[in-house]
């Protein structure tokens, strides 16, 4: 399954700018990065868009939930990474548009889990599935209100996500064009059965109308 090297791309692409932006010490490679202060940010284009860095502890959107909770959401992202993964195995012969959305969708959900199963232990603040995922891509986009809350900028969020809802809207079009080839080529399998049937019709009346003609001639 050759799309597992977007799959890979996308993590180490994840996780290298999530080391870059929170920071961190690898003794073993002999790398030290200094990283952001938490909350600071990095205008790139004016207000529009910024580098900040800040943590999400819980669900999209920056919602948080207790610690019960919050290794049930890992544990729950690490059984749909499986099942992703199962899901893109049993599709290695569909359409490539199908394994490259299905690839992103799986590079970001293994990006993630890796900050909630990791981080916490590696940054020696938590136990294994209790970290906190990196966010950094900071733009300001309209406001909007979601369930109960309004946010004057989009909410913070990093290559992961990015990855997860452009491989989710490719699936959802494809499969939107999917649907309209199959209901195409059924209507297309009914007007040829349907031209068979007035086909063959045609034939038997002929032949029927033929018989007819030979019978008579052997009455005269």
């Amino acid at each position: 399954m050759a799309v597992l090297y977007i799959t890979i791309f996308i993590v180490l692409l994840d996780q290298i700018t999530k080391f870059i932006v929170k920071g961190g010490t690898i003794p073993l490679l002999n790398i030290h990065v200094q990283g952001m202060d938490y909350g600071s940010s990095i205008n790139v284009i004016g207000d529009f868009f910024k580098i900040t860095f800040v943590e999400n502890p819980g669900l999209a959107f920056g919602i948080d939930v207790n610690e019960t909770s919050k290794l049930l959401l890992s544990i729950f992202t690490l059984i749909a990474t499986i099942g992703i993964f199962y899901y893109l195995y049993k599709s290695r012969n569909e359409k490539l548009i199908v394994r490259i959305s299905i690839a992103l969708i799986l590079g970001g959900a293994i990006g993630n889990l890796i900050d909630r199963t990791f981080y916490g232990v590696f940054y020696g603040y938590a136990p294994i599935f209790y970290g906190k995922v990196v966010d950094f891509l900071n733009f300001d986009f309209i406001d909007f209100t979601i369930l109960g809350r309004t946010y004057e900028r989009f909410p913070i969020f990093n290559i992961a996500d990015s990855s997860v809802t452009i491989g989710v809207i490719m699936l959802i079009l494809f499969h939107h064009s999917k649907e309209k080839e199959k209901v195409e080529s059924e209507l297309s399998n009914n007007t040829l059965v349907e031209i068979k049937n007035e086909i063959d019709t045609e034939n038997v009346s002929i032949e029927k109308e033929s018989n007819d003609e030979n019978s008579n001639r052997k009455e005269d």
